[in-house]
């Protein structure tokens, strides 16, 4: 008997799935190209100044040869390891007072009944807007120990000689210092309490407990890890401000560490040296890092499940005007006091003559926008940069933020690490990196706004980063693939899908970037040139010169600016944008 094979055993083993390798070169397709080159972006910008940075404190500055003779001359003086001592003090004293302002402004508009919670909110906000050295400044008008307003009046009442207050202190540089930054803990703790359910206050509750010992032993502990994560940023932000101590801890003879780097920048140049002496912020943070996985890793935070959970106000009766009293006392200190005194002195011919109508002037503004030709191009120039460090930042951490998502390339998670990792870089230390790798020959970028543009874009592209992902994340994959069916490839959904899908989450995010960069001063104060002057640096030249009026007036106007624009962000995405994507 013939065996015939059956026609189905033929299509049977023609149907089974063959593996067909592809060359390499056909797999090089022009949107895996933008996707590498994109990525090649990231690298470039993280890595290399940062490896720079490693580099240049281990190289000798005559030989090129390694050495540990900068590390010694950087540490080798007794005042150069005071201000480390010195900086890492009053970053823990700020980080208790940004909690202290931070935490219970956070309870008292999301959680309570509390009067006026849209009022502090917006106050808070404009600690946002407000740049740190501004409300130095107007600290300095209020509490210095001679002309300030306030000891004038306690001269006047009491008759005393002795200033009632003393901003040029180190109690000074640390209140004026947490002011400037107590948003960010507004915020993360915010987005926290806004997370949780009242269950567990509830059954605090009902065993008796008061609004606020529910507070401190239910509510609290549940926000515990954005807490401690909001400390962690606050004390990496204020070891690395460079306004603040500029103004107040050089007078009040209390050296840190941002100070003392700018004698290494000083002639003779040192950037060896600098390199060397900014390493240990970056072993500090590396610490700071691991002690909040140790403290979080053993505990339970979990407080948002998959059951239902009503949020609901706490009722305070009448502590709740007393929770008002401390929160307005909190926003006058941070925005309402210096914001007053700033605006004053910026139409006073003599802001030490004190109010009167013949003391007021338009001539501040006329000298700074029209007289003093520094000021009209700091100005551009601020805006300018704010504006592209924004959009350069959002858009590539919208396509870096597409590839994680999408997992496009291997080692897509490097990518996102890469992303993020700025965020707890000093912004200083990133500007001395970005100066040992890009202002130097051969590339010579020195006193350019490109070099500015670069940094500004690396130092804020983890917010753009965070703000496109979470929006990537929310889109199905199915809507991308319906766009490739019909013949458009990867990048033609993210033209016509993706982004238009984004564009209130990335308008925000742009905004997010904007305000800071436009204000920034800790990146710029080592890249800026003769001929690319930002604000920031103009209002401390100012500041040097005495010239607080004018100062005060430049300051308005870059105030207005960014009010401006956070004005038609609100009209857009609404006035809560600021929580909602931070």
């Amino acid at each position: 008997m013939t065996s015939v094979s059956h026609p189905a055993a033929s299509t049977w083993s023609q149907d089974q799935p063959v593996k067909v390798r592809v060359p390499w070169h056909q797999r090089l397709q022009p949107a895996n190209l933008l996707w590498l080159f994109l990525a090649g972006i990231l690298v470039v910008l993280i890595v290399a100044p940062m490896w720079t940075l490693v580099v240049s404190s281990f190289t000798d500055a005559k030989t090129g040869g390694w050495t540990l003779h900068n590390y010694v001359e950087a540490y080798g003086k007794e005042r150069h390891i005071t201000a480390l001592t010195n900086t890492l003090k009053m970053g823990a004293v700020v980080v208790v007072l940004k909690l202290a302002f931070g935490v219970p402004l956070a309870w008292a508009c999301t959680r309570t009944d509390m009067p006026g919670r849209n009022f502090v909110r917006y106050s808070v906000f404009g600690a946002f807007i407000m740049p740190p050295y501004l409300a130095g400044v107007g600290w300095i008008l209020l509490a210095g120990p001679n002309t300030g307003w306030i000891n004038r009046v306690w001269h006047s009442l009491s008759g005393s000689t002795e200033p009632l207050v003393n901003i040029f202190s180190f109690g000074g540089l640390v209140l004026v210092t947490a002011i400037g930054g107590f948003f960010l803990v507004f915020v993360l703790v915010s987005s926290a309490f806004e997370m949780i359910n009242s269950e567990m206050e509830d059954a605090a509750n009902i065993l008796g407990a008061g609004p606020f010992k529910t507070a401190m032993k239910v509510t609290f502990p549940l926000v515990m890890p954005a807490i401690i994560g909001a400390a962690l940023l606050s004390f990496l932000g204020a070891i690395a401000l460079y306004g603040v101590p500029a103004l107040i801890s050089i007078p009040a003879r209390y050296p840190v560490v941002v100070i003392q780097l700018t004698e290494f920048f000083s002639f003779p140049l040192r950037i060896q040296v600098a390199a060397a002496y900014s390493i240990p912020l970056l072993l500090i943070t590396a610490a700071m890092l691991g002690l909040q996985k140790l403290i979080l890793r053993r505990k339970g935070y979990v407080s948002v499940s998959g059951k239902g959970g009503e949020r609901r106000i706490v009722k305070l009766g009448r502590w709740r005007w007393v929770l008002f009293a401390y929160c307005f006392c909190v926003v006058a200190l941070s925005v309402l006091m210096p914001l007053f005194v700033l605006l004053l002195a910026a139409f006073s011919d003599s802001w030490t003559t004190g109010f009167s109508f013949s003391n007021l002037t338009l001539s501040n503004f006329h000298y700074v926008l029209f007289e003093h030709s520094s000021s009209q191009k700091a100005l551009v120039g601020s805006i300018g940069l704010g504006i592209v460090a924004a959009t350069v930042a959002i858009t590539l951490a919208l396509f870096i933020a597409y590839i994680v998502q999408r997992r496009l390339i291997p080692f897509s998670g490097l990518l996102a690490f890469l992303a993020v990792s700025p965020y707890v870089v000093p912004g200083i230390v990133l500007a001395i990196g970005f100066y040992a790798a890009y202002a130097l020959p051969p590339i010579a970028l020195y006193g350019t706004y490109t070099i500015m543009a670069l940094a500004f874009i690396t130092r804020f592209l983890p917010i753009a980063f965070t703000t496109s992902s979470a929006g990537v994340r929310s889109i199905h994959p199915e809507m991308e693939e319906a766009v490739r069916i019909l013949g458009g490839g990867r990048v033609t959904a993210l033209r016509h899908v993706v982004g238009p899908l984004l564009k209130r989450t990335l308008a925000g995010g742009w905004l997010l970037i904007f305000v800071p960069a436009a204000q920034e001063l800790s990146t710029a104060i080592f890249l800026v040139g003769p001929t690319t002057r930002v604000v920031s640096v103009v209002l401390l030249d100012l500041s040097e010169e005495g010239e607080l009026e004018k100062l005060a007036a430049l300051g308005s106007l870059l105030l207005i600016i960014i009010v401006a624009v956070v004005a038609l962000g609100m009209k857009y995405l609404g006035r809560d944008f600021m929580l909602r994507r931070s």
